[in-house]
C-alpha cells in the first residue's frame, strides 16, 4: 500500500509541477492516471493498524478535496463505510447513544503482550500536539506527519508521505547524524537527542528529538515515531 500512497503523492507534485509551468498537455496526461491510482489505494487491503489508519485518512482527503462536489462526497463516504466495515465489523462502536436502560458497564480488557491496547497511533492526539510529529518507514521514507510538522516543511501531509527525509533535512545531515540515529530506533532503541538549528532571523535554537520504535502487532518494528519541540 506503501507504494501506491508514494505513487499517488508524486504524481500530485507533477501534476502542481506543471500547471505551474502552464503545461496543459502534461496535466492532462498526467491526470489520465491519478483515478486509477485512487481506485487501486482504495481496493488495497492494509497489512496493519498504521495502513489502516492511512487508507482511511487518504478517504478523508478525497472528501475534503471534492466537498464541492455531492456526488463525490457521497461516493468516497460510502467506502469509507464499507472500509470501516471491512476493518472492524461487528466490533466498530455504534455512533448511536444507548438509552441509559441499555447501558451495560464492562469489566476492562486485559493487557495483551505485542497487541494495539489503544496505544498503537492516536490520531486526534497526534495532530492536536504542538510538537512536531513524524512517522518514518524503515527506508527512511514519510509516512505521517501532523498538522504542526507539515506546516514547518510548508508541505500539506499527504504531499509528505512516500517522501525521503533527505530531502527536507539534506543529504549531509542524513548521512551525517539522522541515518544512524533512525537505524537505532528501528533496532529497537529509544533515542533522545538534540541538535542546533538555524532561525530565520540568522540565529539558531536547540531542538529535541525523540525517536520511538514502531511495531505492529507482532511485535515487529515497521518504523519510528518522532516528536520534534
Amino acid at each position: 500500500m506503501l507504494e501506491l500512497f508514494r505513487a499517488f503523492s508524486l504524481r500530485c507534485t507533477q501534476i502542481e509541477e506543471a500547471i505551474r509551468l502552464g503545461d496543459d498537455q502534461r496535466v492532462m496526461s498526467l491526470d489520465r492516471h491519478v483515478e486509477p491510482l485512487v481506485e487501486a489505494i482504495l481496493a488495497c487491503r492494509a497489512a496493519n493498524l498504521l495502513e489502516v489508519y492511512m487508507q482511511l485518512r487518504f478517504v478523508s482527503h478525497l472528501i475534503a478535496r471534492d466537498a464541492d462536489d455531492s456526488a463525490s462526497v457521497r461516493e468516497y463516504t460510502g467506502v469509507l463505510s464499507y472500509l470501516l466495515d471491512g476493518y472492524f465489523g461487528t466490533h466498530a462502536p455504534d455512533w448511536r447513544v444507548p438509552s441509559p436502560q441499555d447501558v451495560r458497564i464492562e469489566p476492562p480488557a486485559a493487557y495483551v503482550p505485542d497487541t494495539d491496547n489503544g496505544e498503537f497511533l492516536n490520531a486526534a492526539i497526534l495532530e492536536s500536539l504542538p510538537d512536531r510529529v513524524a512517522v518514518l518507514t524503515r527506508d527512511y521514507r514519510y509516512l505521517y506527519s501532523n498538522a504542526a510538522n507539515s506546516a514547518h516543511l510548508d508541505r500539506k501531509p499527504m504531499e509528505l508521505i512516500g517522501r525521503h527525509i533527505s530531502e527536507f533535512i539534506g543529504e549531509e545531515r542524513f548521512a551525517g547524524c539522522a541515518r544512524h540515529k533512525l537505524d537505532a530506533c528501528f533496532a529497537g532503541k529509544q533515542i533522545d537527542y538534540t541538535y542546533e538549528r538555524a532561525t530565520g532571523d540568522g540565529a539558531s535554537r536547540q531542538v529535541r528529538c525523540r525517536m520511538s520504535p514502531l511495531r505492529d502487532a507482532g511485535g515487529t518494528v515497521i518504523g519510528a515515531l518522532i516528536v520534534m519541540d
